[in-house]
């Protein structure tokens, strides 16, 4: 038989006559090679463990650094894996029977052990602590499979409910257009003699700035769901990146005159040879310049920072507007959520959850600051693509 089908057994007994019987017993088994290593202190035994690993550990319940069951979960402690046959005088019977209650694979008393009792328990001692290894590793991956299922029906009703609260906010926002839109139809059509021509125009206008918001709305759903499904994708193209910035504050200066709140833009860095996706920019820095502006005090500012790292580019819009309350906070990229202190003021509550996406598809991280009646800064960070040449 090769080295390699050795069974290497530890024996822990501190009495020398004992130890050398048992080792003349195993050197008598025709079907097994066993190679013994004999300590007679518990401390000795740790240290053979420290040193190497063995198939089997006899242990003897009475040695001169520990007592009975003391040993055993020390012991079990130091070789979970290795199995444990308990070695016991006849008046211990009952202890060892404990010991077996508490993890060893079997026992034995040394009056009564004979060559073939002694191989059979060894070897039957592997092959149970083998099969409960197993049964334990069965266990350990049903247990993670179970966690995992559980965690995939957690995320399944998360997204069912998600979903129900997402139509059932989409029906309401698009139903106040629609009533909009069939009052100012309704008027147009049963007082069209009675109505002036100017007060025609201005249902007309009613009407023309419902449908407006309604395709807003489907336009801003629709980018979710598109994000949502990973269609939203990343396109680089040259852009130069401070001029954009003064497009975006282009767009929204009409509305920032109307609310008579000064935009202060400064930017530092060069940004020359460097990819940007142009759609998902207008999306970030549209919604949040335009979200600063809408929720500034009238005759307040806004500052527009935008700076160049080595490998990123940092987008700050800061406000000293109504800001967001703590409990808001948390719910801020969520579709359809708007605060609790930004009623009277318009909005669909969809676009910082696209601003997120947009951010997300960019590769970058969005992060803020705020306190009600304080203001609030939004910090968008964009990893730098240079141009190869």
């Amino acid at each position: 038989m090769t080295a390699t089908c050795l069974v290497k057994i530890l024996l822990i007994e501190d009495n020398l006559a004992e130890a050398r019987l048992l080792q003349e017993f195993l050197k008598q088994s025709p079907s097994k090679e066993f190679s013994l290593v004999h300590v007679q202190r518990l401390r000795d035994a740790f240290h053979e463990l420290s040193q190497q690993n063995y198939d089997v550990i006899l242990l003897d319940l009475t040695l001169p650094d520990s007592q009975g069951l003391s040993s055993l979960p020390l012991l079990m402690s130091q070789a979970p894996s290795t199995p444990i046959v308990v070695l016991t005088n006849i008046n211990d019977e009952e202890l060892a029977i404990e010991a077996v209650r508490q993890g060893a694979q079997d026992y034995l008393v040394k009056r009564q052990v004979k060559p073939d009792v002694l191989v059979r328990s060894v070897q039957y001692a592997i092959a149970r602590k083998q099969v409960l290894e197993q049964l334990r590793t069965v266990n350990q991956t049903l247990e993670i499979t179970v966690e995992e299922r559980t965690a995939e029906l957690e995320k399944a009703q998360e997204l069912y409910q998600f979903k129900t609260e997402f139509v059932s906010m989409l029906s309401h926002d698009i139903r106040n257009p629609l009533n909009t839109i069939l009052l100012a139809a309704g008027l147009l059509q049963n007082n069209d003699e009675k109505l002036t021509q100017e007060k025609k125009l201005n249902h007309l206008k009613i009407i023309r700035s419902a449908i407006k918001n309604m395709a807003q709305l489907l336009d801003e759903v629709s980018f979710i769901g598109k994000a949502d499904s990973g269609k939203l994708q990343c396109q680089l193209y040259p852009l130069n990146l401070e001029a954009f910035c003064h497009q975006i504050l282009e767009d929204t200066h009409l509305t920032a005159l109307e609310k008579r709140v000064t935009i202060e833009f400064t930017s530092s860095g060069d940004f020359s040879s460097t990819l940007w996706d142009e759609n998902l920019l207008r999306h970030i820095l549209g919604n949040i310049l335009s979200n600063a502006i809408k929720y500034s005090y009238p005759d307040s500012k806004v500052k527009f920072e935008l700076t160049r790292q080595e490998k990123t580019a940092t987008f700050k819009i800061q406000d000293w507007g109504i800001g967001i309350s703590t409990k808001d906070q948390n719910q801020l990229f969520i579709p359809f959520h708007r605060g609790e202190n930004v009623s009277g003021i318009s909005g669909t509550g969809m676009g910082l959850a696209i601003v997120k996406k947009c951010v997300e598809a960019h590769g970058g991280e969005i992060k803020f600051e705020s306190q009600i009646d304080v203001g609030t800064t939004f910090t968008v960070t964009l990893p730098v693509i240079k141009i190869e040449i």
